[in-house]
């Protein structure tokens, strides 16, 4: 079987007018096959009379791009086994084509003659249109290059195949974890037609944008923030304490996959770990976006509010019974809360997830300089009064001892904070005997509310008893809210006990004897304290 040959040629960035004229006369003397026809100039040459086939219907057909590229490499090397081929694609054969590369490996492997010619680019419009020299070091990656988007800041960097919203929101949310939401980048899309595109905007808009399709690419300016001098690694500031076991290159490398360089004097901060909150939030906005769930997508941040309250509980709940699988199961429905709140600020354009890590492990390092800095304590309680030095100055905006004690807190732990609060400034009891006085003092008051039928003192008196209380059990130890909320599980858990009995028995609860009923609960409470759960 005689073998043809293969010519490859690039349609350019937009219009035939484009074309090289040595490109446009293989158009129309060859048989030609087009990656796709989804491009400018392919109206034109329908017009100029170029006959071909596409690809097009592979794209429809693959599961993945590499098993559109690898049909696509296929169908041109069979067509070519007997005749003469053009194959041409978008732009440059030379820029971001995977085909290329895989034509040229498969031909060599089959002895097929294998010729590219060279063709306008993309990329040579966008530098016109952004006044920029390559020679700087522009890098060109794929939007979907993860590794690569970590680098972003380090040298200009040209992310093409910015083909949907989805790619883009992807694409700038992995560059949000390197650069500041508000960083400005540069908007490209139909470079050398009528209607082209050049605009300047904040990272965080990126896939904000109307349209958005396969001519679509962003260009992201160097950061000097970000650059990091490898032939003189001194001027960064020292990377490792001599007594760490990581070396300077490992340190770097952390440094320059986006961890802020105010780490840098605490190397541990900077380790590499497994773990990846990525997916979670890609599953947030997928359900938050267009064609997601209806019910995600209809929830602010009020119509959610007590979910969060409930998911917490439910993890003390589990941490209250030692159930190390419900710990797990409620501290991701917990963490699911906070990534769900932190997507709508996003879309807000508020913060985002990233700034939320960012602020908090910025905290932690704030708050302890005993660990990071050269404070000296003595003990926990130094700890804490460095504490709330550092947070007064955080938050000037306080300006009374119990400003920051948020109103909406459940009111047993809301009391237990006020508490605490006063006892810093000296307003507490020394022991516990006159705050048990007080208890004493408050109930001798209900009651006497209560003989008086006064409902309003009575309301009064209750809850000053209830304060109380919490006084007396923060003196001892115990913080009311989760007592309370351990008392609230044990009587469910010991009625429930109770119910299945009166459903075993076949009869109506009001078959049942107060005294008989009060039986299954003293069964109950032998089962918890023989099993060890009587909490």
């Amino acid at each position: 079987m005689s073998k043809g040959s293969i010519t490859i040629i690039g349609l350019g960035p937009g219009p035939a007018g484009l074309l090289s004229l040595e490109a446009m006369n293989l158009l129309k003397q060859g048989r030609v096959i087009l990656r796709t026809r989804v491009h400018p100039c392919v109206a034109d040459l329908e017009q100029a009379g170029v006959r071909y086939t596409s690809c097009d219907d592979l794209y429809e057909k693959g599961s993945s791009f590499e098993e559109v590229y690898a049909g696509i490499t296929e169908r041109v090397l069979q067509a070519a086994a007997a005749d003469d081929v053009v194959y041409a694609v978008p732009g440059s054969p030379l820029v971001a084509e995977k085909t290329v590369l895989l034509l040229r490996k498969g031909a060599a492997e089959r002895g097929i003659p294998l010729t590219i010619k060279p063709a306008l680019s993309f990329l040579d419009l966008a530098y016109v249109s952004l006044g920029i020299d390559p020679i700087n070091g522009l890098r060109i990656i794929d939007a979907q290059d993860y590794e690569a988007l970590a680098d972003a800041g380090r040298y200009p960097l040209m992310v093409t195949q910015v083909y949907s919203t989805m790619v883009a929101s992807d694409m700038k949310l992995a560059v949000m974890d390197v650069l500041p939401d508000d960083t400005e980048v540069f908007f490209l899309r139909n470079l050398g037609l009528p209607d082209e595109e050049c605009r300047a905007m904040p990272l965080f808009e990126v896939d904000r944008q109307l349209h958005i399709d396969h001519l679509t690419s962003v260009f992201i300016p160097a950061c000097p923030d970000r650059r990091l001098d490898d032939e003189n690694p001194e001027e960064e500031g020292p990377l490792l304490t001599d007594d760490d076991p990581y070396t300077d290159e490992e340190a770097r490398e952390d440094l320059e996959n986006g961890i802020g360089a105010e780490w840098a004097s605490y190397p541990r901060l900077r380790r590499k770990t497994a773990y990846d909150i990525r997916p979670l939030a890609d599953m947030m906005q997928t359900l938050r976006e267009p064609g997601g769930c209806p019910w995600d997508r209809e929830q602010d941040f009020k119509s959610i509010r007590q979910n969060m309250i409930e998911e917490c509980y439910e993890f003390i709940e589990a941490l209250d019974q030692d159930d190390h699988d419900g710990m797990r199961e409620e501290l991701g429905d917990v963490l699911m809360q906070v990534v769900f709140h932190a997507r709508m600020a996003e879309e807000k354009g508020w913060f985002n997830l990233q700034d939320v890590i960012h602020e908090v492990t910025a905290k932690l390092l704030e708050r302890h300089p005993h660990v990071f800095g050269t404070v000296h304590v003595d003990g926990s309680s130094d700890v804490l009064v460095n504490w709330d030095k550092i947070k007064q100055k955080e938050k000037p905006e306080r300006k009374r001892v119990l400003d920051g004690i948020y109103e909406g807190l459940p009111s047993l732990l809301r009391a237990h904070k006020i508490q605490r609060k006063v006892a810093k400034v000296g307003f507490d009891w020394d022991d516990l005997a006159p705050v048990e006085e007080k208890v004493h003092e408050e109930w001798r008051e209900f009651t006497e509310a209560m003989a008086h039928k006064d409902p309003a003192a009575m309301e009064s008196e209750l809850g000053d008893l209830f304060f109380a209380l919490v006084n007396y059990g923060r003196h001892a130890g115990i913080e009311s809210e989760t007592a309370l909320n351990g008392t609230n599980n044990r009587f469910t858990r010991r009625f429930n006990y109770v119910e299945d009995c009166v459903n075993r028995s076949g009869k109506d609860w009001k078959d049942f004897t107060l005294e008989e009923l009060d039986a299954f609960w003293a069964e109950a409470k032998k089962a918890e304290a023989e099993g060890g759960t009587d909490q």
